[in-house]
């Protein structure tokens, strides 16, 4: 058994060694270098990419904001940061900051510019998933750092680095934060750039753990004093960055659990003959977190709602309010009966439309099929005529298809008529006949194939 356990060691070691495919360390550290620049081109190429994100935000397409991630230059230098705190080089490290906070200005101004200048103003579902970080978030940026890095340092790159460009989405946050600046809404500011931070942050951290277990070589800091209060910077950054996005997430699925549980109580508990559920609502914020339920028809007793009280702790519902809204009793059946009538005309409304969808669809269909049994009819119909007008025609098919342009793509409807003749006609009588078979059964143009 040890033996197996070794060979399986064994085995793991080598298939997860990177080092035959590992760059030289020089050509990883100078590639990096080289990203880690703002100007000129790459500051042009970071401004275009925040207008395509902003705009991918704005009109809510995914598709837009993927393809501004893949443009945008931001990468650089944070793992320029991640590389500096890996080998001990505090140069390397203002340099990467320094860029950063430029590409960062750059990119919260622009993004604030198109949305101050843009006709829509309203936070879309892709704008609003940038304004609420979560630990999960911290999880994304600390995972793809950890991918960018290794696949920096290894010949065979492939498509990662585009990968974790997506994967991390640096770009739409600070072009969330520029639309929080355009309308006002600073929680959209902080929220948004709170993430941005927290994926900078941890691609830089992710970039540093994967240098030091790569075995990059480090420069020797002359202060040791200087050495020891960079790392306290680093690791307060880390720890200060992190406890938000941990208590947003513990309040995140706190909730989520609570609107479960209530869901399940609600859709399970709830179900009376003659009564029906027309509306429900959940509070989740303390100390307001309370369960409404608004119902309609038969009113239900008091001992009803004390069970349902007392059956909202088998659901992890302690201490939370249920309010039950009747007001159809049998004080008020006249606003019953107006409230059942209107639904029964909805009800009457809803199906009156679907009837007559399917009654025009089946028109349609009717038509179609008539058109396609027309020619399945029309050749026994006109058989007789052909017999005493052209006696030497020996059978006849005729049908519709449908045909389509090779270099046009276009498609139009050809009428073929299948003709044998018990002995050849001339091109003169052979016009003629083609000419009438086409007036007879009420087309322009036929296009006559003999046997």
């Amino acid at each position: 058994m040890m033996i197996l356990l070794q060979r399986f060691r064994v085995y793991l070691r080598q298939i997860l060694d990177p080092s035959d495919e590992q760059e030289r360390e020089e050509d990883t550290v100078e590639a990096i270098r080289k990203g880690i620049v703002f100007r000129g081109t790459n500051l042009w190429v970071l401004i275009f990419a925040t207008f395509i994100a902003s705009l991918g935000l704005n009109t809510n397409s995914t598709a837009v904001i993927i393809g501004a991630m893949l443009i945008s230059p931001l990468m650089g230098p944070i793992m320029g940061i991640g590389l500096g705190v890996g080998i001990n080089d505090f140069e390397l490290i203002k340099k990467a900051f320094r860029n950063l906070l430029i590409a960062t200005i750059f990119s919260v101004l622009t993004s604030t510019l198109y949305f101050l200048l843009s006709p829509l103003n309203e936070a879309r579902s892709e704008l609003l998933a940038r304004t609420t970080p979560t630990i999960y978030d911290v999880l994304i940026a600390f995972f793809g750092g950890m991918a960018g890095i290794v696949a920096s340092s290894t010949k065979l790159k492939g498509n990662v680095i585009p990968g974790v460009a997506i994967a991390t989405a640096l770009m739409p946050p600070l072009c969330t934060a520029g639309f929080g600046l355009a309308s006002g809404n600073l929680s959209y500011f902080f929220g948004a750039f709170y993430l941005f931070t927290i994926n900078s942050v941890f691609i830089a951290v992710a970039t540093t753990l994967g240098v030091r277990l790569m075995h990059f070589s480090k420069k020797k800091f002359m202060d040791k004093e200087r050495e020891k209060k960079v790392h306290r910077i680093v690791y307060s950054i880390i720890f200060l960055t992190m406890v938000p996005s941990v208590y947003i997430t513990y309040n995140m699925v706190k909730t989520n659990i609570f609107e479960t549980n209530a869901s399940r109580f609600i859709k399970n508990e709830f179900n009376f003959p003659n009564t029906l559920v027309v509306d429900r609502y959940v509070k989740t914020e303390n100390p307001e977190r309370r369960i409404e339920v608004s119902l309609i028809g038969k009113e239900i007793s008091e001992e009803v709602i004390v069970s349902l009280k007392e059956k909202m702790l088998h659901y992890g519902l302690h201490d939370v309010p249920l309010v039950i809204h009747q007001g159809f009793g049998k004080e008020d059946t006249e606003m019953q009966n107006d409230v059942s009538n209107m639904l029964l005309q909805d009800y009457y409304m809803q199906n009156k439309q679907r009837i007559a969808s399917q009654e025009e669809e089946i028109s349609v269909l009717r038509e179609r099929l008539n058109s396609y049994l027309l020619y399945d009819t029309i050749g026994h119909q006109v058989t007789p005529e052909v017999k005493i007008l052209y006696p030497s025609v020996k059978s006849l098919a005729i049908s519709r298809v449908i045909r389509n342009q090779v270099d046009s793509l276009r498609a139009d409807t050809l009428y073929v008529a299948i003709v044998a003749f018990e002995q050849r006609l001339t091109e003169k009588e052979e016009y003629q006949f083609s000419a009438w078979l086409a007036a007879r059964i009420g087309v322009k143009e036929l296009k006559l194939i003999k046997e």
